[in-house]
């Protein structure tokens, strides 16, 4: 086995932890407890298979179907292992989408594991280039190959020993160590190419922040297909800490799962926070044993900072921000006693760049604004991503050289007010049509596009209602034509989107309100949601 390690690539960070902490718990899921060794093992016995049997063809990249396994997570790390960066997908997703993400990325290799494996059949049928599978969990039967004849199926005996075999691949810091896939206004996803130098200066930053070490023990709510998830994970890995999943009861009693798993680092979206208000479960103190409180993905209102921050009297909480496109954070704003001061609309700041970011908050004319104005954020700095996979018109859309500056920024399409003396920058809201469900970004434009190609319509709206601060619980649509079966349009979008995606209701209307301009009125849709809500 040839290991040469490189901490500035993500699987070299855990690699390095696995090195120096070999006997420590790198995860506990599912009821089991999975060393750094057993880990490591696992993680280069799949990046062997890779290496051995997948074509030079293609590009440096492997899709994960996996769900949070301890052979998912090993497939994850053997993915970047094997030299490939690695494209997340979920099992429970539409098999049209996953195919359709499996088109976009060009991935001529796949790890799946036993939930994967449920429905990779319906997979392998559509999947339009042939595809390397190792299966880390399951067998590949000759059933199974006879059924796939185009794809190269590896089963789990076939990786047993394959890890003395690995042999370190040669990955550079501007090489992609992730492709994600948001939400894209094309009725495509789009695909944010991450390099690891990127994650790398990320990383680096919050363990030297947050004083991250290997007794540390990390939540991790997050599906691996949302970019938060890569703290809970690769966090943890570079300190030697433990990744703790919850079960699904420990799901809907999260505070049993901070108190059963003993954890000592809490990363979430402030709705998962907000339901363990509801269910009253932030009793002053009730988290004695949390000493890092994160919030991200969504508005975070003073209320529910204000309980949690009692609830973990122990803890520093801090509420961060950042697209994709930044890496997870870039922005991080730290709750205090005269926080409640400082915040605008009831929601918590966003606060100040994280060290070597750099923001500018401009009006439409992408001229600066002056302090204490609003317009919209552009952000610059290590962590800011390659740009778009195979979209090189986008990619110049979105990360662009403002006047008077010489290196490129990224607009995030938020609008914020520019920090005013001691003021910390607050978030406003979106300026375009991209929103926050359940701390998911979705374009709206991608849902209009899909129900207007399914339902056959000229023209669809989809809006964000109910609303939720900084975003919305749901989408509902909205068509201006008669005999459009509803029913089967929304059986057919459950098919091609994420559930949270797909519209609660379409309402069929005569005609569509226009403005002024002539163009389709969102705020008069709105406004008649609005007025049936208060109904």
């Amino acid at each position: 086995m040839s290991e040469a390690i490189d901490c500035g690539l993500l699987h070299g960070a855990f690699l390095a932890a696995a090195a120096a902490h070999p006997e420590r718990p790198a995860l506990e899921v599912e009821g089991e407890t999975v060393s750094y060794s057993e880990l490591r093992e696992q993680a280069l016995a799949i990046a062997a298979g890779l290496a051995r049997h997948r074509s030079e063809e293609g590009p440096p990249l492997t899709a994960t179907l996996v769900h949070r396994s301890a052979a998912g997570f090993a497939g994850i790390l053997g993915a970047l292992c094997s030299g490939h960066g690695y494209v997340p997908m979920l099992p429970n997703l539409p098999p049209a989408r996953i195919v359709l993400m499996l088109r976009r990325s060009g991935a001529r290799s796949l790890v799946v594991d036993a939930a994967g494996q449920g429905v990779l059949d319906e997979v392998l049928d559509a999947a339009p280039q042939p595809l390397l599978v190792v299966l880390s969990e399951g067998e590949a039967d000759e059933a199974l190959r006879a059924r796939h004849p185009r794809h190269s199926l590896i089963g789990r005996r076939e990786l047993d020993g394959a890890a003395a075999a690995w042999v370190a691949p040669a990955v550079g810091a501007d090489d992609i160590a992730y492709l994600l896939f948001t939400s894209g206004s094309t009725g495509e996803p789009k695909g944010v190419m991450v390099a690891h130098r990127n994650i790398a200066r990320f990383l680096d930053v919050v363990v030297e922040r947050y004083s991250l070490c290997e007794t540390d023990r990390f939540s991790h709510l997050f599906e691996i297909t949302f970019d938060l998830s890569l703290f809970d994970l690769f966090a943890a890995w570079k300190v030697g800490g433990c990744l703790c999943v919850p079960n699904a009861k420990q799901r809907l009693l999260p505070t049993k799962y901070v108190l059963d798993s003993k954890l000592s680092v809490w990363f979430s979206v402030p709705s998962a926070a907000l339901l363990m208000k509801q269910m009253r479960a932030l009793a002053p103190g009730a988290f004695p044993d949390l000493r890092l409180v994160l919030f991200c993905g969504e508005a975070l209102p003073v209320s529910l900072a204000s309980a949690f921050a009692e609830a973990a009297p122990n803890a520093v909480l801090e509420n961060i921000y950042g697209p994709t496109e930044l890496t997870l954070a870039c922005t991080h704003y730290r709750w205090t006693a005269a926080s409640v001061g400082e915040c605008e609309n009831e929601v918590v700041p966003i606060g100040d760049p994280f060290v070597g970011m750099r923001a500018k908050v401009v009006d439409e004319g992408l001229a600066e604004v002056a302090p204490g104005e609003t317009g919209e954020l552009l952000m610059t700095g290590p962590q800011r991503a390659l740009g778009y996979w195979n979209d090189p018109e986008r990619t110049a859309a979105a990360f662009m050289v403002p006047p008077g500056e010489t290196e490129l920024f990224y607009r995030t399409g938020d609008r914020v007010r520019r920090p005013k003396g001691d003021a910390p920058m607050t978030f406003l809201g979106r300026v375009d049509s991209q929103i926050k469900i359940h701390g998911y970004r979705v374009e709206l434009g991608e849902i209009e596009a899909v129900m207007q190609r399914e339902g056959g319509v000229d023209a669809a709206v989809a809006l964000g209602w109910p609303k939720a601060p900084g975003g919305a619980k749901g989408v509902v649509g909205f068509i201006a034509q008669q005999g459009v079966d509803i029913d089967a349009l929304i059986e057919r979008m459950e098919e091609l989107l994420p559930r949270y995606m797909v519209p609660r209701d379409i309402e069929v209307l005569d005609e569509f309100p226009l403005n002024q301009n002539g163009k389709i009125d969102r705020k008069a849709l709105a406004a008649r949601l609005d007025a049936a809500e208060d109904c």
